[in-house]
């Protein structure tokens, strides 16, 4: 599964890239051999290596790396790159939804009410003030604005990693004394909440799908991550030196990159086409739409200090349960597969204390381990972790709390949306189910 990376070959792509054929060319391997391996086709492998496309998910650069036999610094500079240019594409994504959103909300400007000194400005008059920003303009320099603050946040987790594959000190940490953040600017001020008694009786989404801040995060990239130590640093003593994770969470991740489905109130009329897994927290933000029945949430962890860190345990937390929503149900896909299954920790919601269940995966028959705590991260050995959550019975809201400890303290890293909890919702069995027919350009049963 490949996506476009929509960034006009950007900077990052492009490094991204060329990390990709440096190992491919260190390995000898033709683009044959190396495809087949990564069940894709040459085409699509060559368009990863010139920066015309990239890869889904990490699952895809992992095999590269490793088929490539890429030391582990290697593999690490490699899914670095990988992390930059994803979060590149999906805040340019954001900024085109953002900017068409707001153009097609701003009222129609009448240029015989224009203000005379906007008139002045635009005709060269000499000596004409500068005009003031009014109406359309003010809207547009917003959108602007907003573009740069999605692209900043959306890149400012990331590890400052070298060539030797270690991290520097820089960028917004997780698990420092007090509350940190992961994503830049998401400080968590207290307990999750869900939604209000009038929300809830009314179908109000309110978790993280359901606002258009989730868009305002790079579509997703890095979703919120905050921490609280326990051990020296959190009880007064010395502080440790770094802090011991940095974490990036995807909350809409689609299997095989393209099966999924999701909630929305609007009549088929008024949804746009499915978009591509990548784009998927923005299309979802404008329709306020909610994860139908599963939600598949991937997180990367990775070391900062020299000395490794340890996952002990992953714990469920649901914080909210409403009868499910009686909305439409929009398939992004109507039939789609892969080679490859996943292992993951599967999650169901509707048990009185749902826990995260180890499952294994499976790889063209041959058997995938399932995960299994304790897990060690360091600088240079990252984990991802797959959660698959679902309900056949509430309308859900939900994060994880990840147990850690390491030589400096031990603490708990939540794992959420920027702070709010994220939101699954059984279809009802009485709604539609609709799925696009591209030959009609339109949603149909």
């Amino acid at each position: 599964m490949e996506r476009n990376s929509g960034t006009g070959r950007s900077a990052e792509a492009q490094a991204f890239a060329r990390s990709m054929r440096e190992l491919k060319e260190r390995s000898g391997q033709s683009y044959g051999a190396l495809a087949r391996v990564l069940h894709t086709s040459t085409s699509t492998l060559h368009r990863y290596c010139s920066g015309e496309a990239l890869p889904a998910e990490f699952a895809v650069v992992d095999r590269f790396a490793r088929a490539c036999g890429a030391l582990p610094t290697d593999a690490v500079e490699l899914h670095r790159a990988w992390l930059l240019a994803d979060a590149r594409r999906r805040a340019v994504a954001v900024a085109v939804e953002v900017e068409v959103a707001a153009v097609e909300a701003a009222p129609p400007v009448d240029e015989g009410d224009r203000d005379p000194e906007v008139v002045a400005a635009d005709i060269g008059v000499p000596g004409a003030p500068a005009p003031r920003r009014t109406g359309r303009r003010l809207l547009l320099a917003g959108v602007a604005a907003a573009a740069v603050v999605a692209l900043g946040v959306g890149v400012g987790w990331l590890p400052q990693t070298g060539r030797d594959g270690r991290a520097a000190q820089a960028g917004p940490t997780v698990g420092a004394p007090g509350t940190a953040t992961a994503t830049g600017g998401a400080t968590e001020t207290g307990p999750a909440t869900g939604p209000t008694e009038s929300e809830a009786a009314q179908g109000t989404p309110t978790g993280p799908a359901a606002t258009p801040t989730e868009s305002g995060t790079a579509a997703g990239t890095s979703a919120g991550a905050t921490g609280t130590p326990t051990g020296p640093a959190a009880t007064g003593g010395p502080s440790p030196a770094s802090p011991p994770l940095r974490a990036a969470v995807r909350s809409h991740v689609w299997a095989a990159g393209c099966d999924h489905a999701y909630l929305a109130e609007p009549a088929p009329s008024a949804v746009p086409p499915p978009p591509l897994e990548a784009d998927a927290p923005a299309w979802a933000a404008g329709r306020r739409a909610v994860h139908a029945g599963t939600q598949i949430v991937e997180v990367t962890l990775l070391g900062t200090g020299p000395d490794p860190v340890v996952l002990e345990d992953l714990e469920v937390r649901v914080v909210g349960r409403r009868a499910p929503l009686r909305w439409n149900v929009y398939e992004m896909s109507q039939g789609c597969g892969g080679g490859i299954t996943p292992a993951a920790f599967t999650v169901n919601l509707d048990a009185p204390r749902p826990l995260a269940r180890p499952v294994a995966g499976n790889d063209q028959g041959e058997k995938i381990e399932a995960p299994a705590f304790p897990l060690k991260v360091s600088a240079t050995e990252p984990a991802v972790l797959r959660v698959v959550a679902s309900s056949t019975g509430c309308d859900c809201d939900w994060y994880l709390d990840l147990r850690w400890s390491a030589p400096t303290g031990s603490g708990t890293l939540r794992l959420d949306e920027s702070g709010r909890p994220w939101r699954i919702s059984a279809a009802s069995p009485d709604r539609p189910v609709y799925g696009y027919a591209h030959e009609r350009g339109r949603w149909s049963r």
